[in-house]
C-alpha cells in the first residue's frame, strides 16, 4: 500500500531572488497530524496567489521516487519538500494518476486536479539551495513528471505514515503526465483533454488558448 512519507508546509520568507520579493516554496516536514481544509494545509501559506493556490491547487504532491531520480541526476541529496511539495509520497506513481482520481489519506479525500508547471521561483530556489539551476525549468519540464495538484473534497487530518488509498480512478487515461505534456510540450494531445469531465478551469482556459495558437496566459504557473 502506498503511503504518505511526509507532510510539508512553508511560510513566506523574504527572498531577493523571488519575483514578489518573498516566497513560500521552502517547505519543511512537520510532525504529527495536520488539518487540511479546502484551501490546503493548516500552517502552509501561499505567497504568489496569482499563480498558486485556490481550490484546484490546494495541495501539491510529489513522489519520493522522483526526488531520488533527480538527486541521482543532480548529484546532491534532495530532502522531502525540496520541490515545494506539501505531500511527499512513497509507493505510488503520482504522474500516472488520472485527472479526477481520488485518494483517501487519513480522514481527507483528495482529487487529482491539475499539474505543476515549473516557474522562475522554482529555478531560483534550486540555485540558492546549492543546485545548478542553469536550464532547470526546461530540464524539469522535458521530464514530464511534474506531480499533481489536488483538490480537497473532504477536509480532515493527515500525517506521515498514512496509507494512500486510491478509491476512484475515472478510466479515461488522461494522466498527470499526459495533461502536462498537452499543456506544455505537445499540442497534439490537447483533444484528449475533452475526455476529462469537469476539467480544472485553469487547464480548460489554457488548452483553449493553445488550441487557437495563442500564448497560455496567466494560467501558467
Amino acid at each position: 500500500m502506498p503511503v504518505l512519507r511526509s507532510v510539508n508546509v512553508g511560510r513566506p520568507k523574504d527572498s531577493d531572488w523571488a519575483n514578489l520579493g518573498y516566497t513560500s516554496i521552502d517547505k519543511r516536514p512537520v510532525p504529527g497530524s495536520v488539518a487540511v481544509h479546502e484551501r490546503g494545509l493548516v500552517g502552509d501559506v501561499v505567497s504568489d496567489t496569482l499563480h498558486h493556490g485556490g481550490v484546484d491547487q490546494a495541495v501539491y504532491a510529489f513522489a519520493r521516487e522522483d526526488l531520488d531520480v533527480w538527486a541521482e541526476r543532480l548529484g546532491r541529496e534532495i530532502g522531502d519538500g525540496q520541490f515545494g511539495e506539501n505531500l511527499t509520497t512513497e509507493g505510488i506513481d503520482v504522474n500516472e494518476a488520472e485527472i479526477g482520481e481520488r485518494w483517501r489519506i487519513g480522514t481527507t479525500l483528495l482529487e487529482v486536479r491539475y499539474v505543476r508547471t515549473p516557474c522562475n521561483d522554482f529555478k531560483n530556489w534550486m540555485g540558492v539551495s546549492g543546485f545548478d539551476n542553469a536550464g532547470w525549468v526546461k530540464r524539469f519540464a522535458l521530464d514530464a513528471r511534474p506531480g499533481p495538484y489536488l483538490r480537497v473534497l473532504e477536509p480532515g487530518r493527515i500525517e506521515a505514515g498514512d496509507e494512500i488509498d486510491v478509491v476512484h480512478r475515472p478510466g479515461h487515461g488522461v494522466t498527470v503526465s499526459v495533461l502536462f505534456r498537452a499543456l506544455v510540450l505537445d499540442r497534439s494531445l490537447l483533444p484528449r483533454l475533452a475526455l476529462v469531465d469537469d476539467l480544472a478551469e485553469q487547464a480548460r482556459i489554457k488548452a483553449a488558448r493553445l488550441s487557437q495558437g495563442l500564448p497560455p496566459g496567466v494560467t501558467s504557473v
